[in-house]
Parts: structure tokens; C-alpha cells; sequence
């Protein structure tokens, strides 16, 4: 063929060479004339100048170069099941290979031997003929064959050798120009054919080089590491741009390949003195995405050739506006990276995880294209996020492969069988192998290019104005952070991590988490890898980004505000998403991911909210926090995801769960660190998600709950109160939520775990801020409200958080906690266990000594009495309960060797509960508030009352000891040592009552109730306690402190002591059965009333064991114990004892007296005389005089004391009335028992009459003198001024007239007794009552004198007969001359009648008189011959006085009749007579009576006669006074009646003095016969008649001397 043929010949002829050659393919078998001719034909052609043959011949050529392949391939198919020797392929020469290969591959071979040739310039070796080859169709060739046959290179070895030894020099060869040239240096001095590097061979170069990578890299492992060492190069920045474009176009073609980027790693990375290929590559991306930003993107030569130091000072940076493109006369922005003002717009070039070039396909183009601004960035930006893609998605594959492999075949070999089992073993360790190597790989990718990925996207994530690209880029380092996570790559999940977290934060936000962590070493500006720089650029303030919201930074001085733009929150969001999707290969991260995510919640505003949800809420302080609308709307959203962000924790595992719970503490701690020392807003970000992460993971409770909550309680303890308060709340939510969630098993039966959940409530006791406190409280409240039945072993815990409120913790706390107990005490003791029982108690008591409100300590009071209500209605299943559970710990004790200690041991643990309540109660009764002490007082002696029948008996010893006596000492000593300083006012307005205005009378209160109570338990529960070993000495104690209270100087107290004393006395001994009484028991001897009622034995008790029962019980072995008569009497006796110290100690008259002497009441005094007679009953067997002596004193000691003026009108009768004072009526009482009982005794008693006569006869005495009280000056009470502190005397009279009563009441029985006859008792009756006889009208009383003379006639009525009986014995010797001066005293009184004495009184007065002298004329004188002659004599003495009228001067005229007591004188005349002429003379002692009678009438009428001549001649004219007269006529009328009387008397019986008295009278009767008055003359008469009688003649002497 010519080359004039016409091009339509050509054609022709090239569509025939193209017909055949297909069917040259199809019939491979028949032999066709060599290709060769056919292809250097179509070659020619191909380089003719007509362009139509041109295209034509090069598809030609094409085509045939297939066919040959094809050839080949069919060739091998046919051959295939023929398995031949291969032959090994000569080292050098070329054409020894051919020999072994079959026909159509020998064509193959030879066909791409020359291609080579060609290419290289050189001559072919089988295409012979060919003149002539571009270099750019022949790459073309190239590439196609190695990109369509790539089988025919890989299976025969022939072909492999010619890529080695061929086509890779050759390439290397061509690629040299491009090494060399530098943009801006010299040409090269190389003599290379061509200058400048060429755009269409290398392009085409590159195209080979991505297909030998990709189909042939197994084989050439070297030279693909030079090929890629070259593309590395090529994308400096010293290089052309559109080299680099092409460049980034050819890696980005790996990038896809995730495959071969794992071999790059395994082939070069991983290998020793290797390149670092696969981090060079990924770094080489990196610092060319730098250099964009910082080298100009014009090709013009910049001023400094170092990659990535080029400054921007003198470079053209994109125009302001080139980012905005006018659509519609609207300005929209297009999606760019703008960094330090270069803007660089991002193209769409690719679809995702495809490797779509532009530059690589431009095979038409000779010259370079122009690069379109941005597509160099776009395909490097694509190219990092396809190998962040790639690399991820591939590892996380096989990881996700190797992880179910072993699982199965851990589930498999959880149950091998003997005969796999080796094998099993044999493939595990296979399988181990394998994931060792493959690991290793992995770490290696991700080692190799975590760097220069984080660098980059770094820097794209600061300068992307995209949200697109922004969201791309923040994936890809989300899906870094993961896998270096799940690889457990610390350091790089850090860094990735980091710089997320830094992308969510303002420019410059200072926050050191992220400084100071690892990602440190990245915050250097450069650092190198492998010899290759990396810029670390810093982010650029100036973004164009919109801010979406201004807040506050969290700072401890928080320095102004920042902003939060569009792409923060985006980070946010994505830090979210990881923190969701990945938070168990987080680990120690978790600390930046919170860190961060606290920050933001800050600068946005969020508030925690109930359950630790955050809401958006205002700033507490600073300014607001300004939020647009855009942001406000994502709030929620973030709001929401951040919850779910904790609610995943539940799926972590248990090891992530604690990396998250520590970030979270750590993350706390700062905040607390933060919050010191201001009361600003803390971030409470860290407590409510500590919360919201507790609150969901209830099921794992245990693993987090210790770290957890001991967190909390450390927050709970911050000085700031939000801090604290937050603390408080999410710890109290935490106790709830896990007593409350559904446990498996559950807590009922996981004790442990309930007291783990429960245990941090108790640790919040030692926190002293009353505001957790109460949160605390309320939350144990709620807890009860809830799960208060189902508490069990919790009980010791939550009543410790009860009982541990001290008292000054405030008053709503306390309030808050008494709820707490009340509820506890209604609702739940049933479901306690027993054990816990006690603590209640002490809880209750705590309550009850609390001093901030009263009314808790008198409910808590209440509150225990109810608890032992409770306890006595379950008293046999609280028993049984607390002895089985005592069993228990006995036992323990004992095998670990410990004596097993609890209070008031060892009584048994129901009786110690019961202690535990009474020692509590006990405890109130000393309270410093009055109404505390007798509200407890009153419980504590009610209970013991009511319910104390269910102690052991050996309990009460306790009882009695520890619990009644300690108290009755610390009442005692209380009382005594009390203030008497006055108090005000009871606080506010309440007026206190004068009886209790000081703090000793409020303490004198306490005292007498507790007093009274002890007193009623000896009382009502002698039975039991008597038989108890000590009650001797637990009575003597008792009485002890009786007496102390008796002897206090306080009215109140004292009386309330002998109120107790009177109650125990009324005890009746037990008797047996058998022994019953016949005659009724000593104790119904009339008593006087006592003062208030006094419970006896007669009470009921409301048991259902009866008090025989009980005492059957303590000893059935024995009858029924009877105290022992004795020790009965002892204990009597040692009451008298302590009345008789009582007594001798009260009525003791002080020494010195002031204002402020205390003088016992009445009423005191009183009482304690009524307490002799019941004390009596017991003792008067052994009552002997000493004690009759002792009584004696303290009787006459009571009766002495004065009253105060203040208490008179309520004690004392108005004085004219005669009532006895209660007092004087019980000491009259006191006496009658005594005199009584003596008379029923036995003998030796009687002695005992005198003494109580002298005791009564000293009462007597007060009639006239009243008793001195030691040296008190008393006012007699209508002196006494009312209501001032004056002293006054008692009116004696009535009592004095009542013992004189007594004296001869007694008198009347006991006058014969011996002892009463020889103590003279008469004699002392008859002294005492001379007293006011003698003193008569001058007594006090007028009735006094009265009565005593009429108490002197009958006791004389019955003393005298007595006296004449022991006349001869001389017992009464010394009572006659006694009993003469009292008659003598009384008869002839010094006391002068008062003036205003009417008539009729006086006449009664002198019938009295009257009485006295018919005693003597009846009683004493007829008996004279028993009676001692100077008795007689002295009553002669006396009638004769009588018988003479005295004359008063004071007597008016008109009166003297009356007043001259005629009758009395008549009386006492006629006596005398009367005894002068008694005729039957029986003794001489009579004649004597009569003898002496005689002489002492006569002596007297001579006596009358001559005072009346004498004063009848004085008087002259004048008459005599009228009485004078009276008794003259009456002289005259008894001389006459004398006379006649003697002449009657037989001589023998008159003596003869007495004749010789008689007539000696005769001269003055004479006399009297110049008197002037008739009446007087009248009598003369008569008296002087019988004389004539004596007239006789004078006997002679003889006769006379003989008679």
C-alpha cells in the first residue's frame, strides 16, 4: 500500500483487516497469516496525516491488540485441564523465555515485548517494519493490556517478568522529568528529551502507574514503592499544578481501595529500613491541603521554596467576592474553606467512595489544563474522608468478623466432645494467631495515619464554612475516634477526640482538660513523621461563621462573654453522637467528651432538672445568656440527646460504665473546686448526670454505687448551698429510685444490697448543713411513706438517721425528723424486727430531750407511751422474737470468743427493752422544762403501773435500783441545788402561777410526783418486790429519801413526802391461806382520814395471770412465800425511825428567825401526826416508853408551831369559835390510839398511863400558857396583819378544854391502875388544874376555869375514894396539902371579876363556888379520920373564911346583897356547923372534925362581932353598909343556933373549950346593944335569950376540981 492511496481505500481496507480479525477470534483453531503484518499495517496508518485514518487505524490497533490477548486467554481455557511443568523462566534473556509458551501467547508476548520496545524508543523486536510511535498511544496500549488481561500477567511467568524487567524501568525512566523539574528553578541540567515535565505522557504514566498499583502491586512490591514514593513527591508544591491535580486524582484512586492501602501497610509500613509508604502518603495529603491554603493558588512562583513556610505577604488571595455567585439578583454563599483569608470553594467532583478523575481521562489534551480554583482541595478533601471510610469500615468488618468467630466458638466449646476437642483447640489457637496478625495490621494503619488525617481534617474542620463539608469531616474524625477506640489506641482516640471538642468550643476557649491531655503533643506547631513536615496550623478567630449563641464561659472569674457559632453546635452534636454510639471504647476520653459537653451546657444556659434531665433555665447571675432562635429550637433537641447520652450508659459495660461514673466524679470535683469560696451559680452538670446515669443502670446498682454515692456525699458537704443542695438531691433521688426499682432477686431477700442502698442516708448524718439535713430527712420520710413495710434489716439505719438530729441543728429539722418518728411509731413497729425496738425507744427519748419545741418532747413522751402500749399488747411475740434472736447472737459470741454485752444485762431481752423504755423515760424526768419532767414522770410511773406485771420478777430488782432510785437521786439532787431566783415570765406571754415562778419550786413539783410514784409501786407491787433479797434495804432507801423530801425546806414537797409515807404504810403483809385473820386486820383500827386518797391493796389489776398465779410462779416448788414476821416488824420499826427523825427534824424551832426561816405548815405537821396511828398498828408491840417519850416531843414540838398570818384564815376557825385545828385534833387522834391500845394490852403497857397523863396535863397547861415556839415573837392572830410574813399563835383554849376532857375521861377508867396510883397522877391532874382555877377570871377563856372546875369535882368524885384506899400506903401524902391550896387558890381567888359581870353570872359563878364546898362537905370531911389532920385543919381554916362575909369596896349598894356571896358564906357556915355538932361520934378523928369546927365558928362569929362594934362607933350617924349588917344578923342568927344545937349534943360529946368559947361571946353581944338598926337588935335578942341558960349559982371549988 502506497501512502497515495485514497483515505477511503484505507478505510476500507482497515474495516476488512477489522471483519477479519473478529473472525480471527472466533476461529482461533484455524492457522491465519501472522498478525504481525496486519498490526504494523494499522500502525502505519495510524500515522498518516489524515485524521479519519488516524482515529480509524488507532480503534484498529486497539482492537487487534485485544484479539491477541484474546487470543492467548482462549488459548489458556482450552489448555487449562492439561497440567503442564512449568518451566522456570531464564533470569535475562528475552527470547529463551518464548520457547515454552504456546502459539497464540508466543504472538502475545512478542506483541507486548514491543509495545515496550516502542515506547522506549527502541526498535521492535517482532513488529519489524514499524518507522515510527508516539509515546502517548503507546501508554495508551499499555495501559489498556494491563488493564484488560491483568490474569495473562499474573498466571504466566514469562509476561510477569516483562513488567518487571520492562515495563517498570521504562516507567521510571519516563516519570524523570517530573522528578526533576522544580516550578521556578533553573531548567534542568539533565539531558532529559524533554524539558518540562509533559501534561499527556505524564498523565498517561500515572494511569499505567494506578493500574500496575492496583492489578499487579503482589508482583511488583518494590517498584510500586518507588511509583508511590513518586506520586508523594508530586504533589509538592514546588511542583505544576496541574502535576499535583493529576497526582491527588491517582491517590485518591488508592483511597477507595482499602484493600490495597492494607497491603501498602503490611508491605512497607510494617517492614523494617522501609519506606513508611502508606504514612507518607496520607501525610504527603495532609501538608498538600496546608500548602493550598498557604501557597497562592495561581501558578506564579511564590517567594520562599519551602513546603508549607511560604508567608502570605506579598501573594494574591482569592477575591472578596469570588465566593458569591448571583442567582436571581439574590446573593447566595457557596460551599468553601476559607482559612486566614484564602477562600477556597469546595466542587462536587465525585460520588461518595468512587474515584471518578477528570484530569486522568483528558487523553485528548496536549497542552495542561488550567485547574479550576478549589479542585486540587476538593479531591485531597474527598481522598481524606474515602481512606477514613475505607480504612474504618474494612477494620471494623474484620473486627466485628474476628469478635463472632469468638463467640462461637467459645459457645461451641463451652460443650465439646471428647473427639473434637483437640481439633477445636488446634483451630482456636489458629484462629488466635490469625487475630494477632491482623490486629497488628490494623494498629499499624491506624498508627500510620491518624497524624496527618487529624492534621488535616483539623484544619478543614476550622476553615470549612460548609455544613456539609463540616458534618463530612466531623464524621470522618468521629469515625477515627471510634476505631482507635475499639483498637484501644489511646493516644490517637484522644487526639481525635480533642479536636472535636475543641471544634465544639469557642475560638481560645480556655478549658485544660483539653491542653494537658495527650493531644498535647499535637497542640505544637510542627512535628515531623518520617523526615516528612506536618504544619499543626491553630484555628483562625475569624470564621465567617454565624453565631448562634452568646453565654457565659464556666470560669471561677468569669472574664466577659463568648459566642457559640452554627458549627460549634454542630461539633456538639457530633461529640454527642459519639459519646452515644461509641461511649464504651471512650474510656479515660470520657473525661475531654464531659468536659466539653459541661462547657457547652454552661454557654447554653441548660439547668438541671428533676431526675438530672437539663432544661434551658436563665442565668442565675452575670448577664443573660442571648440564644437565637435557630439554637433555641435545637435546645431541646440537644437536651434530649445529652439524657439519652446517659440513659445508653445502661448497654456500656461494666468497665466503660466505671470510666464514665470517675469522668463524671473527676468532672464534679472541679466544678466543687471551682464553686469554693463564692456562692455564684456552680455547673451542676456533673451531679445530674451522675444521677441520670445511677437512675438508669438500677439493675447494676452495686458495681457504681459505692464511687457514686460517696461522690455525692462529698458534694453534699460543699460550702456552696446550690452545690450542696444538688448533692443532696440526686443522692436522696438515687436512695429512692433503688429502694423502689424492681431487684432480681430482690430486696427483700438481698439484704446486703438494701443496706449498701441505704448506708449512704447514714453517712449523711456527719454532713452539718441543715439544708441536706432536711432533704435527708424528707427523703427518709418518703422512703417510709413508700417502702416503709418492706424496710427489714434497713430499720437500724433509717431510725439512726432519725435519732441522729442533735439539738442545735434548728427547729424544722427536728421537726422534720419527729415526723419522720411519729409516723414510724403508728404506722410500722408490726413490721420492724424486735431488735430494732429498742432503738425506736432510744430515738423517741433523743425526741423527748430535744429543747427547741416543747410540744416534740411532750409528744415524744406520748410517743412512748404508746410504744409500750405496744409492746404489752405483742408482748409474747416481741419475746419470743428478741429470745430467739438472743440465741442467735449468744451463740456467736461464744464461737468467736466474746462476752456478749447489752445493756442491763443479763435480764432477759424483752425485760431489757423495757429498761432501755423506763431508763428513757427516766432520763425526761430530769429534764431542765418543767412540763417535760411531769409529762414523762407521769408516763414512766403509768407504764410501770400498768404494764410492769409482764417483767421477770428478778427484773424488778433493776427496776427498783437502776431505774427508781437512780432517779429519785438525781430528782433529790436537782431539787436541792435548784435556783430561787424568780422567774418572769414562762416566754411570750404566758404568766407563770406564783407556786411555780422559781426554778426550785418547778423542780419541788417533780419531786413530789416522783416520790409519789416510787411510793404507789412499793405500795401496789409489795408482793412482788417483797420477796426480792434487798427489800430491807431498798425500803431503808426509800425512806431515806421520804425523809430528805419531808425535811426540804419547801412546803410543797415535804407534805407530799408524808402523803407518800402514809401510802406505803397502809401495806397489808401476805398471809397464807391457812393463817387468815379471824379477828378483821390491825389496819381497820379507826385511823383518822388522811390527807388525799391513798390506792390500798383493793386495786384491780387487769392481768391474765393473777397476782396468786404470779407468786405461784416465782416459786412453785414452795407455798407462797410469807414475809418473815420479823423482817415485817423491821421494816416498821425502821419507819418509825425515819417519823421520828422526820418529826424530832421539822418541829425543831430554828435558833435564830428572820424573814426567810422556814417553820413547817400546818397542814405538814398535820399529816405528819396522822401518820402515828397507822404506823402504830405495826409497831405497838415493841413500843416502849422511850418512844412513848420520843412521840411526846415531837407532839408537843408540832403543837408549839405558829402559823404564818398569810395562812391564818384558811387554818384557823374566827377566835370565838371553839374548833380544835385539825392538827391538834390529830395529835388528840395520836393520843387516843396510844391510851386505847394500852387498855386492850397487856399489862406491861399500863405503865405507860402517866406518861400520857403528863403529856395531856402539858396540853392543859396551854390553856393559860400558851407554848413558846423557840425564841419567835407570835401576835396574837387579831393582831396580825393579813398577807405579811408575821407569826401567830394559835388559840390554845379549845384544845387545851379538849385534853382536859381526855385527862378525866382517861382518869375515870385508869384511877385504880397501879402505875397511875404510884405516879402520883392525881396529885399532877390536881397541880395542872390549879393553874387556872387560881387564875379564874383572869384566864384566857372564861370557859377555861369552868371546865377545870368541873374536871377537879369529877376526877376528886374518883381520886379521893382511891386516895382514902392507899391512905396508910402515904402514896398520896403529898396531894392533900396540894389539893387544899388549889381549893384554897380557887375559892378565895386574887382575880377580880370583870365590871361588865351581870348579876345572873355572878349567881352562877357562886353556885360553882357552892359546888366546891358541898364536894368538901360531902367527900372530904366525912371521911376526915383518913385524911391528914393538917389537911382538915387548913379546910376549917377555909370554910370559916367563907363563912365570914368579905367585904368589897367596888360594890355598889343596890348589889351588895348578891355580891357578897351569901349563899356561899351560908354554905360554908352550915358546913362548919355541920361538922361542929355531929352526934354520933364514930372514931376520934370525927370528934376532932367536929372539936376543930367548933373553935374555928366561934372564933369567927367573935371576930365578926367585934370588927362590927368598932366600925358601928366609928361611923356615928351614919349607917352601916348593907352587907356588914347582912353578915352581923347572920353571926347572931348562928350564935343562937350554935347554942341551941349544943344543948342538945349529949354533954359528954361537947368539950369543954368549947363551952368557955361559947360564953365568952356573952360580953360582946353585949355590947352590941347601943346598935341603931332594928334588924340587928331583932337578932340580939334572939342570940342573947339562950344565954339564960348558963345562969346558974357558982359551984363550990371542991365540986368543980371533982368533975
Amino acid at each position: 500500500m502506497s501512502g497515495t492511496s485514497s483515505p477511503e481505500a484505507v478505510k476500507k481496507l482497515l474495516e476488512n483487516m477489522q471483519s477479519d480479525l473478529r473472525a480471527l477470534s472466533l476461529e482461533c483453531k484455524k492457522k491465519f497469516p501472522p498478525v504481525k503484518e496486519a498490526i504494523v499495517l494499522c500502525f502505519r496508518l495510524h500515522f498518516t496525516k489524515d485524521n479519519i485514518t488516524n482515529n480509524t487505524a488507532a480503534a484498529t490497533v486497539r482492537q487487534v491488540v485485544t484479539v491477541v490477548f484474546e487470543r492467548m486467554v482462549a488459548e489458556d481455557e482450552r489448555h487449562r485441564d492439561i497440567i503442564e511443568q512449568p518451566v522456570l523462566v531464564q533470569g535475562n534473556s528475552n527470547r529463551r523465555s518464548v520457547s515454552t509458551l504456546k502459539p497464540c501467547a508466543k504472538d502475545a508476548y512478542m506483541l507486548f515485548q514491543d509495545l515496550c520496545q516502542l515506547v522506549n524508543a527502541d526498535a521492535p523486536y517482532w513488529l519489524v517494519g514499524m518507522t515510527e510511535m508516539t509515546r502517548t498511544f503507546g501508554l495508551e496500549l499499555l495501559e489498556s493490556v494491563l488493564n484488560d488481561f491483568p490474569q495473562v500477567f499474573l498466571q504466566h511467568q514469562e509476561f510477569s517478568f516483562l513488567l518487571k524487567e520492562r515495563v517498570c524501568p521504562l516507567v521510571i525512566k519516563l516519570f524523570s522529568p517530573n522528578i526533576k523539574f522544580r516550578q521556578g528553578s533553573s531548567t534542568s541540567s539533565s539531558p532529559a528529551p524533554v524539558e518540562k515535565p509533559y501534561f499527556p505522557i505524564c498523565m498517561r504514566l500515572l494511569r499505567v502507574v494506578s493500574v500496575l498499583i492496583k492489578q499487579f502491586y503482589s508482583l511488583l512490591v518494590t517498584e510500586c514503592e518507588i511509583f508511590l514514593s513518586l506520586l508523594v513527591k508530586f504533589l509538592d508544591a514546588d511542583k505544576p499544578q496541574w502535576l499535583r491535580a493529576v497526582a491527588v486524582e491517582s491517590i485518591h484512586r488508592f483511597c477507595v481501595q482499602p484493600q490495597l492501602l492494607r497491603s501498602f501497610c503490611q508491605s512497607y509500613d510494617m517492614k523494617q529500613h522501609s519506606t513508611k509508604v502508606f504514612r507518607d502518603i496520607v501525610n504527603a495529603l495532609g501538608s498538600f491541603i496546608q500548602s493550598l491554603f498557604l501557597v497562592p493558588p495561581t501558578g506564579n512562583p511564590a517567594t520562599s521554596n519551602q513546603a508549607g513556610n511560604n508567608n502570605l505577604g506579598g501573594s494574591v488571595s482569592a477575591p472578596a467576592n469570588s465566593g458569591m455567585v448571583g442567582i436571581g439578583g439574590g446573593v447566595t454563599l457557596l460551599p468553601a474553606f476559607e482559612y486566614r483569608g484564602t477562600w477556597i470553594p469546595i466542587l462536587t467532583i465525585t460520588v461518595q467512595g468512587s474515584a471518578k478523575a477528570t484530569y486522568l481521562e483528558m487523553l485528548d489534551k496536549v497542552e495542561p489544563p488550567t485547574i479550576p480554583e478549589g479542585y486540587a482541595m476538593s479531591v485531597a478533601f474527598h481522598c481524606l474522608l474515602d481512606l477514613v471510610r475505607g480504612i474504618t469500615s474494612m477494620i471494623e468488618g474484620e473486627l466485628g468478623e474476628v469478635e463472632t468467630e469468638c463467640q462461637t466458638t467459645t459457645e461451641e466449646g463451652s460443650s465439646p466432645t471428647q473427639s473434637t476437642e483437640q481439633q477445636d483447640l488446634q483451630s482456636t489457637s489458629d484462629q488466635m494467631d490469625k487475630e494477632i496478625v491482623s490486629r497488628a495490621v490494623w494498629e499499624e494503619m491506624v498508627n500510620a495515619c491518624w497524624c496527618g488525617l487529624l492534621a488535616a481534617l483539623s484544619l478543614l474542620l476550622d476553615a470549612s464554612t460548609d455544613e456539609a463539608a463540616t458534618e463530612n469531616i466531623l464524621k470522618a474524625e468521629l469515625t477515627m475516634a471510634a476505631l482507635c477506640g475499639r483498637l484501644g489506641l489511646v493516644t490517637s482516640r484522644d487526639a481525635f477526640i480533642t479536636a472535636i471538642c475543641k471544634g465544639s468550643l469557642p475560638p481560645h476557649y480556655a478549658l485544660t482538660v483539653l491542653n494537658t491531655t495527650t493531644a498535647a503533643t499535637l497542640s505544637s506547631k510542627s512535628y515531623s513523621v518520617q523526615g516528612q513536615s506536618v504544619m499543626m496550623i491553630s484555628p483562625s478567630s475569624e470564621s465567617h461563621q454565624q453565631v448562634v449563641a452568646v453565654g457565659q464561659p464556666l470560669a471561677v472569674q468569669p472574664q466577659g462573654t463568648v459566642m457559640l457559632t452554627s458549627k460549634n453546635i454542630q461539633c456538639m452534636r457530633t461529640l454527642l453522637n459519639l459519646a452515644h454510639c461509641h461511649g464504651a471504647v471512650l474510656g479515660t476520653s470520657w473525661q475531654l467528651v464531659l468536659a466539653t459537653l459541661q462547657h457547652l451546657v454552661w454557654i447554653l444556659g441548660l439547668k438541671p432538672s428533676s431526675g438530672g434531665a437539663l432544661k434551658p433555665g436563665r442565668a442565675v447571675e452575670g448577664p443573660s445568656t442571648v440564644l437565637t432562635t435557630a439554637v433555641m429550637t435545637d435546645l431541646p433537641v440537644i437536651s434530649n440527646i445529652l439524657s439519652r447520652l446517659f440513659e445508653s450508659s445502661q448497654y456500656l459495660d461494666d468497665v466503660s460504665l466505671h470510666h464514665l461514673i470517675n469522668a463524671l466524679c473527676s468532672l464534679s470535683l472541679e466544678a466543687m473546686d471551682m464553686a469554693y469560696g463564692n456562692n455564684k451559680e456552680p455547673s451542676l452538670f456533673a451531679v445530674a448526670k451522675l444521677l441520670e446515669t445511677g437512675l438508669v443502670n438500677m439493675h447494676r446498682i452495686e458495681i457504681l454505687w459505692r464511687p457514686l454515692t460517696g461522690h455525692l456525699l462529698e458534694v453534699c458537704q460543699h460550702p456552696n448551698s446550690r452545690m450542696r443542695e444538688w448533692g443532696a438531691e440526686a443522692l436522696t433521688s438515687l436512695i429512692k429510685a433503688g429502694l423502689t426499682f424492681n431487684h432480681d432477686p430482690p430486696l427483700s431477700q438481698n439484704q446486703r444490697l438494701q443496706l449498701l442502698l441505704l448506708n449512704p442516708l447514714k453517712e449523711m448524718s456527719n454532713i452539718n448543713h441543715p439544708d441536706i439535713r432536711l432533704k435527708q430527712l424528707e427523703c427518709v420520710l418518703q422512703i417510709l411513706q413508700s417502702q416503709g413495710d418492706s424496710l427489714g434489716p434497713g430499720w437500724p439505719l433509717v431510725l439512726g438517721v432519725m435519732g441522729a438530729i442533735r439539738n442545735d441543728q434548728g427547729e424544722s429539722l427536728i421537726r422534720t425528723a419527729f415526723q419522720c418518728l411519729q409516723l414510724v411509731v403508728t404506722d410500722f413497729l408490726p413490721t420492724m424486727p424486735c431488735t430494732c425496738l429498742q432503738i425506736v425507744v432510744d430515738v423517741a427519748g433523743s425526741f423527748g430531750l430535744h429543747n427547741q419545741e416543747l410540744n416534740i418532747s411532750l409528744t415524744s413522751i406520748g410517743l412512748l407511751w404508746n410504744i409500750s402500749d405496744y409492746f404489752f399488747q405483742r408482748g409474747e411475740t416481741i419475746e419470743k422474737e428478741l429470745n430467739k434472736e438472743e440465741a442467735a447472737q449468744q451463740k456467736q459470741a461464744e464461737e468467736k470468743g466474746v462476752v456478749l454485752n447489752r445493756p442491763f444485762h443479763p435480764a432477759p431481752p424483752f425485760d431489757c427493752l423495757w429498761l432501755c423504755l423506763y431508763a428513757k423515760l427516766g432520763e425526761l424526768c430530769v429534764d431542765p422544762r418543767p412540763a417535760v419532767r411531769k409529762s414523762a414522770g407521769q408516763t414512766l410511773f403509768s407504764t410501770i403501773g400498768a404494764h410492769g406485771t409482764l417483767l421477770q420478777h428478778s427484773t424488778w430488782h433493776t427496776v427498783i435500783w437502776k431505774v427508781l432510785f437512780h432517779l429519785l437521786d438525781r430528782v433529790r439532787e436537782s431539787s436541792t441545788t435548784a435556783d430561787k431566783e424568780k422567774i418572769e415570765s414562762g416566754g411570750g406571754n404566758i404568766l407563770i402561777h406564783h407556786s411555780r415562778d422559781t426554778a426550785e419550786k418547778q423542780w419541788a413539783e417533780t419531786w413530789v410526783l416522783t416520790l409519789a410514784g416510787v411510793a404507789r409501786i412499793f405500795n401496789t407491787r409489795r408482793y412482788l418486790l417483797q420477796p426480792l433479797g434487798d427489800f430491807s434495804r431498798a425500803w431503808d432507801v426509800l425512806l431515806d429519801h421520804i425523809q430528805s423530801a419531808a425535811l426540804s425546806k419547801n412546803n410543797e414537797v415535804s407534805l407530799a413526802a408524808l402523803k407518800s409515807f402514809q401510802e406505803i404504810l397502809q401495806i397489808v403483809s401476805p398471809v397464807r391461806d391457812s393463817d387468815k385473820p379471824e379477828t378483821p386486820p390491825v389496819v381497820n383500827v379507826p385511823v383518822p382520814v388522811l390527807i388525799g386518797p391513798i390506792s390500798g391493796m383493793s386495786r384491780p389489776f387487769v392481768r391474765t395471770d393473777s397476782i396468786g398465779e404470779k407468786l405461784g410462779r416465782y416459786s412453785s416448788s414452795e407455798p407462797p412465800i410469807v414475809t418473815d414476821e420479823l423482817e415485817d416488824l423491821n421494816l416498821w420499826w425502821a419507819a418509825w425511825n425515819t417519823w421520828y427523825r422526820i418529826g424530832s427534824e421539822s418541829t425543831k424551832p430554828p435558833i435564830t428567825f428572820d424573814k426567810l426561816t422556814f417553820i413547817p405548815s400546818q397542814p405538814f405537821l398535820t399529816a405528819l401526826i396522822q401518820i402515828f396511828p397507822a404506823l402504830y398498828q405495826h409497831i405497838k408491840t415493841g413500843f416502849n416508853m422511850d418512844d412513848l417519850q420520843k412521840l411526846g416531843v415531837i407532839l408537843h414540838s408540832a403543837i408549839s408551831v405558829p402559823i404564818s398570818s398569810d395562812a391564818s384564815p384558811f387554818i384557823l376557825p374566827s377566835y370565838t369559835e371553839a374548833v380544835l385545828t385539825s392538827l391538834q385534833e390529830a395529835v388528840l387522834t395520836a393520843l387516843d390510839v396510844l391510851q386505847k391500845a394500852i387498855c386492850v394490852g397487856p399489862e406491861n403497857m399500863q405503865i405507860m398511863y402517866p406518861a400520857i397523863f403528863d403529856q395531856l396535863l402539858a396540853f392543859v397547861e396551854f390553856s393559860c400558857k400558851p407554848p413558846q415556839y423557840g425564841q419567835l415573837e407570835t401576835k396574837h392572830i387579831a393582831n396580825a396583819k393579813y398577807n405579811q410574813a408575821e407569826w401567830v399563835a394559835l388559840n390554845y383554849v379549845p384544845f387545851a378544854e379538849r385534853s382536859l376532857e381526855v385527862v378525866v375521861d382517861l382518869y375515870q377508867k385508869t384511877a385504880c391502875h397501879k402505875a397511875v396510883v404510884n405516879e402520883k397522877v392525881l396529885q399532877n391532874i390536881i397541880k395542872t388544874l390549879r393553874v387556872p382555877l387560881s387564875l379564874k377570871y383572869s384566864c384566857p377563856s372564861e370557859s377555861t376555869w369552868k371546865l377545870a372546875v368541873s374536871s377537879l369535882l369529877r376526877v376528886l368524885s374518883i381520886g379521893l375514894p382511891v386516895a382514902r384506899q392507899h391512905a396508910s400506903s402515904g402514896k398520896f401524902d403529898s396531894m392533900w396539902p396540894e389539893l387544899a391550896n388549889t381549893f384554897e387558890d380557887f375559892l378565895f381567888t386574887k382575880s377580880i371579876p370583870p365590871d361588865n359581870l351581870s348579876i345572873q353570872e355572878f349567881q352562877r359563878n357562886e353556885n360553882i363556888d357552892v359546888e366546891v364546898v358541898q364536894l368538901i362537905s360531902n367527900e372530904i370531911l366525912p371521911y376526915a379520920n383518913f385524911i391528914p389532920k393538917e389537911f382538915v385543919g387548913q379546910i376549917m381554916t377555909m370554910l370559916n373564911k367563907g363563912s365570914i362575909h368579905s367585904q368589897s369596896s367596888s360594890f355598889t349598894e343596890a348589889e351588895i346583897d348578891i355580891r357578897l356571896r351569901e349563899e356561899f358564906s351560908k354554905m360554908c357556915f352550915e358546913t362548919l356547923l355541920q361538922f361542929s355538932f355531929s352526934n354520933k361520934v364514930t372514931t376520934p378523928q370525927e370528934g376532932y372534925i367536929s372539936r376543930m369546927a367548933l373553935s374555928v365558928l366561934l372564933k369567927r362569929s367573935q371576930d365578926v362581932l367585934h370588927r362590927y362594934i368598932e366600925d358601928e362607933r366609928l361611923s356615928g350617924k351614919c349607917p352601916l353598909p348593907r352587907q356588914q349588917v347582912t353578915e352581923i344578923i347572920f353571926v347572931l342568927k348562928a350564935v343562937s343556933t350554935l347554942i341551941d344545937s349544943l344543948k342538945k349534943t349529949q354533954p359528954e360529946n361537947v368539950d369543954g373549950n368549947t363551952w368557955a368559947q361559947v360564953i365568952a361571946l356573952y360580953p360582946t353581944l353585949v355590947e352590941c346593944i347601943t346598935c341603931s338598926s332594928s334588924e340587928v337588935c331583932s337578932a340580939l335578942k334572939e342570940a342573947l335569950v339562950p344565954f339564960k341558960d348558963f345562969m346558974q349559982p357558982p359551984a363550990s371549988r371542991v365540986q368543980n376540981g371533982e368533975s
